[in-house]
């Protein structure tokens, strides 16, 4: 991930930061602005970039947006390479893995560019304003909700009424299944990894009961709360069941939730955001820890295009 110290890069990283009870604790996002109609930071089509990766499950949730919105046009975007280097979040010279935007070689890179001197971890998604030419946000939530909102007057995805109801899935989302699966994986105790993985599947069956009945989240509509979820499904059978030894279940055993997440699959253009192969290679890495050989798996095979009984609308 790589960590920056008054702007100079680091390559000596620390790794995961765990409490003194082995939990893994993510590090807090410290840029923060946001967009809106009379800030600084204005909603203007063409203005903004992303850099993300495909394998990092909260960029991919500003992906998610991007696609749904149709913003492809309004907001351009780089994907780094899918394995980091001593250097953290790299790019290519050409092709699908380069910067088109600032033509850097590394992540580091655009966050030395920040004013003042940026001290902390270097991570996607990060959003990227060029008129200023510093950053927005390196925060997935708050890009997220900006993106919802400011660039989207019918707030389709995070509807009045339904704010409430759509944090309240967020909080419990974000604690016990998009980090959960890291307090597992990034467990250093048995007693840490016991009350995440405890967590992570009583979240799981309480979700996977609570879609029985219901179509998304909130009911029928489709908001923010099924995009903050959605990322770590994608990623479940194919890397937290076997690299993060989230083994209780598979994704497919929950058979409400697995239908859940296969018609939002079906949603236009979300399949090609969802890269199983990426994910593999990303969570299967050389790890002195979690796998010190470095060897991928071939399986599992996930078959997402496989007939729902149920159907998410999207307008």
């Amino acid at each position: 991930m790589g960590v920056m110290i008054n702007g100079t890069y680091q390559t000596d990283d620390p790794g995961p930061e765990t409490s003194a009870s082995g939990a893994y604790e993510r590090a807090k996002s410290t840029l923060r602005h946001w967009i809106t109609p009379n800030g600084p930071f204005t909603p203007e089509p063409g203005r903004y970039h992303l850099f993300v990766a495909w394998n990092c499950p909260w960029a991919h949730r500003t992906l998610l947006v991007r696609a749904l919105l149709g913003l492809s046009d309004a907001i351009s975007v780089s994907v780094a390479k899918p394995a980091r280097t001593d250097q953290g979040w790299v790019f290519d010279a050409f092709g699908d893995f380069s910067d088109p935007q600032l033509g850097v070689q590394s992540l580091h890179e655009v966050y030395a560019r920040q004013t003042p001197a940026y001290t902390g971890r270097i991570t996607v998604p990060v959003l990227w304003d060029k008129h200023s030419q510093q950053i927005v946000s390196n925060e997935s939530a708050d890009i997220t909700r900006m993106l919802c909102i400011a660039f989207d007057p019918k707030r389709r995805l995070v509807p009045e009424g339904l704010e409430t109801q759509i944090d309240t899935w967020n909080t419990r989302i974000h604690r016990d299944v998009n980090h959960g699966v890291y307090r597992a994986g990034f467990a250093r105790t048995q007693e840490a990894y016991d009350a995440a993985v405890t967590d992570l599947f009583a979240a799981l069956e309480a979700i996977d009961a609570h879609l029985a009945t219901q179509t998304t989240l909130t009911g029928d509509h489709l908001t923010e709360a099924d995009l903050r979820l959605f990322p770590t499904l994608a990623r479940f059978d194919v890397a937290y069941h076997y690299a993060f030894k989230c083994n209780l279940a598979k994704l497919s055993d929950f058979p409400h939730l697995w239908d859940y997440a296969r018609a939002f699959y079906a949603l236009p253009g979300i399949a090609d955001t969802v890269k199983p192969e990426i994910y593999k290679a990303g969570y299967f890495s050389r790890s002195d820890l979690r796998n010190p050989l470095g060897i991928v798996p071939k399986g599992p095979k996930v078959d997402w295009t496989a007939p729902t009984d149920r159907h998410i609308t999207w307008t």
